[in-house]
C-alpha cells in the first residue's frame, strides 16, 4: 500500500479549529484592527494583498501579506505582560521566513498614516535589500 496524502486526523482537527477560530476573530475584531483592516483590504496599500486572523504555524497572525512575507500585529495594554510569549511567537514566524512587525492599538487609532507608512518601508527596504544585494 502507497502512503496517504491525508492529514491525519489530529492534524485536521487542530488544522479545522484554527479555521474556526480564525473566522471568529475575524468577526470580533477591535477598533483598531477594523481601522487597519480598512487600509489594508483589497489591494488599498500599495497593491499588496493582506490577509486577516491568518493561521501560520499554529499561530493566528492579525495581518499577513504572503507575497511579501510580512505579518503585522497589533497589541493592546495585554501584551506588555506577554513580551516572552511574544517573543516565542515572533521567532517561531520567522523560522518560516516571515518577518514581523508590531504596533500598539493607540498607535493604529491615533496616527493611521505613520502605521502604514512604517509598513510600506518594511516592504521595501526588504525589497531594496534584495535589490543591492544583486547588484
Amino acid at each position: 500500500m502507497g502512503v496517504s496524502n491525508r492529514a491525519t486526523p489530529t492534524a485536521n482537527a487542530t488544522g479545522t479549529r484554527s479555521k474556526q477560530l480564525a473566522r471568529s476573530l475575524r468577526r470580533s475584531q477591535t477598533d483598531a484592527e477594523a481601522k487597519l483592516w480598512g487600509h489594508l483590504r483589497g489591494r488599498r496599500l500599495d497593491g499588496l494583498k493582506f490577509r486577516r486572523q491568518v493561521p501560520i504555524v499554529g499561530y493566528i497572525t492579525d495581518f499577513a501579506c504572503v507575497d511579501a512575507k510580512l505579518i503585522i500585529e497589533l497589541d493592546g495594554s495585554q501584551h506588555a505582560e506577554r513580551e516572552e510569549a511574544d517573543a516565542i511567537r515572533t521567532a517561531a514566524l520567522r523560522l518560516v521566513g516571515y518577518e514581523v512587525i508590531r504596533f500598539w492599538n493607540a498607535d493604529v487609532l491615533k496616527n493611521v498614516d505613520a502605521v502604514l507608512s512604517t509598513i510600506l518601508d518594511h516592504v521595501h527596504g526588504a525589497t531594496r535589500i534584495h535589490e543591492d544585494g544583486a547588484s
